[in-house]
This record gives structure tokens, sequence and C-alpha cells, in this order.
């Protein structure tokens, strides 16, 4: 048995059977909705979940017929939702507790993003792997950006926004917080000048939950999606951004591990990339 909840505990859930199977999946409504790389689910017979609380705090979005997506409206954090074989996917990154199976494989792997690098040898599927044959679901395809501009958006396309590249650095982050509010085995972020990011459209659509208790940490989402967005911190100076939100190629991609002291304990770091206990020194 293994509970998870979301990034403020309002929406929380138990999973009472062994878990059937864990993927990784890059197919390009799971990180922008996820706000990360990939997204996990573990998988387990629908009669094996239920919510403990907090289920009226989520809002759903329909990102393709028939594939629901909840989040909670409170922090942002993707929410189980139902497989389309009527099993229940869970968001590993957002389990309390061992989930007591690792991945398995990589499904939508020739959707992933250009700067993430499948380092380890798990079987990889372009599209679903197994007994589901449903086809990825057509995304629009955008005109090159102006040169030195990258371009992003939620997954629903109600925010957009522009950072004038290249990044001043960009961390994959393990920590539990954001493993919580990507519902992820880690994010990715871009840090970039508040001078060299701007809104497009819809910065009013965006919510910001500022975790009780963190000095810094807060997540930016998507009142109409959830998808995770950028975050200005005016007071620093800078904006956080979700690389799996981009568009458009930043031309680079992480510089390191950090916080893989608290790195999730189904997921392998099978990269040469430098590793970090805690932050970046």
């Amino acid at each position: 048995m293994v509970d998870g909840s979301c990034l403020c505990g309002v929406v929380r859930w138990r999973v009472d059977r062994p878990f059937l199977r864990m993927s990784h999946c890059h197919c390009s409504m799971c990180r922008k909705a996820h706000g990360a790389p990939f997204a996990t689910f573990a998988v387990v017979e629908a009669d094996g979940f239920r919510y403990l609380q907090g289920e009226e705090a989520l809002t759903v979005l329909e990102s393709s017929p028939g594939f629901e997506r909840p989040f909670c409206q409170h922090c942002g954090s993707a929410a189980p939702h139902r497989s389309l074989d009527g099993n229940m996917a869970v968001p590993a990154g957002c389990l309390d507790g061992p989930a007591g199976i690792a991945p398995e494989r990589h499904i939508f792997a020739a959707s992933g993003a250009a700067w993430h690098t499948i380092a380890d040898d798990l079987p990889r599927f372009d599209a679903y792997a197994g007994d589901i044959t449903s086809p990825a679901a057509p995304r629009p395809v955008l005109p090159a950006p102006p040169p030195g501009i990258a371009r992003g958006s939620c997954l629903c396309g109600a925010v957009a926004y522009e950072v004038t590249l290249p990044f001043d650095v960009i961390h994959n982050c393990h920590c539990g917080r954001c493993r919580k509010a990507r519902a992820a085995a880690h994010t990715t972020n871009g840090f970039v000048r508040v001078e060299a990011f701007r809104f497009t459209h819809g910065a009013d659509a965006v919510r910001t939950f500022p975790l009780p208790g963190a000095r810094r940490f807060a997540q930016a989402f998507c009142t109409t999606c959830g998808s995770a967005m950028p975050r200005v911190s005016v007071d620093r100076g800078v904006v956080v951004v979700p690389l799996a939100t981009l568009d458009d190629d930043p031309g680079a991609g992480p510089q390191d591990h950090i916080h893989v002291g608290s790195k999730a304990e189904w997921f392998t770091i099978a990269d040469a990339l430098p590793q970090f206990e805690r932050g970046p020194r």
C-alpha cells in the first residue's frame, strides 16, 4: 500500500494493490502538462485505487478525445487519471512512499524534447506499448522563431511566453518539492533574468502557489490546464522556466543534477552530468 498527494496536500489518494507497470512518457502533451522532460506513470487496477480526500479540488482538462488530465486547482500538481485500458495511471512523482516497481520502458520516445537525451537502456517505443494502440494526438506546428528567441506555452494554449536566449543556467532538480509540483521524476528548469522574459498572452491565467514554510519555492501554473508555467521572481530578478513548456529548441540542455539526495527511489540517473547532493556549488 502506498499513498500519494499533490504539492499542497489538499488532494490525497491511496493505492492498495501492486502496480502493474511503470512507464516514462515523452509525448509533448505530458511534457507540457507536467513541465518536465518526461512524465512517469505507475498503472494500477482501478479497484486498487481510491481518493482519500480533495477529489472535489480537481480541475479536469480533456487534452485529447477521451483523455482527461486532472490537476489540483490550488497548486497545479497533476493527479491520477483513468488510462485508456480502464486502469488508473498514477504520476509516480507524487507518491509518498516506495513504489515497489521500477520504470520498464519509454513510450512516445520519438516525441522527446530535443534537449533531453535518454541515457538508460530501457526499451523505447515511438508511441504506446503493449495492448494500447491509440495514435498520438496531433499538435500545432509553429513557424520558425525570431533569431535568439525561444517560445513557450501551456498545454491548452491559454498562456504563451518568449525567452531571449541563452539561459543563464539549466538544472535537473530532484528535490521532493519539484517532484510533487511537477508530478514527475524530476524537473528541468532554465533560469534567465527578468528582462529576458515576457508573457505574450495569458499572464492573467497564471496562478502562483507559494509553498507554506518555503523561503523561495513556489509553483506557477495555468489555471485552465494545470501546465507548469514560468515563475517570475521580481525580488531576485530571475525567471524560472520549465524547459518542457518550450515550443522551440533552446539550443542547450541541463548542465547538472541537483538535490540528488532527495531523488525518487524508483529513478536511476544514467547520464554523465555532474551530480550534487543538494544545490549546485
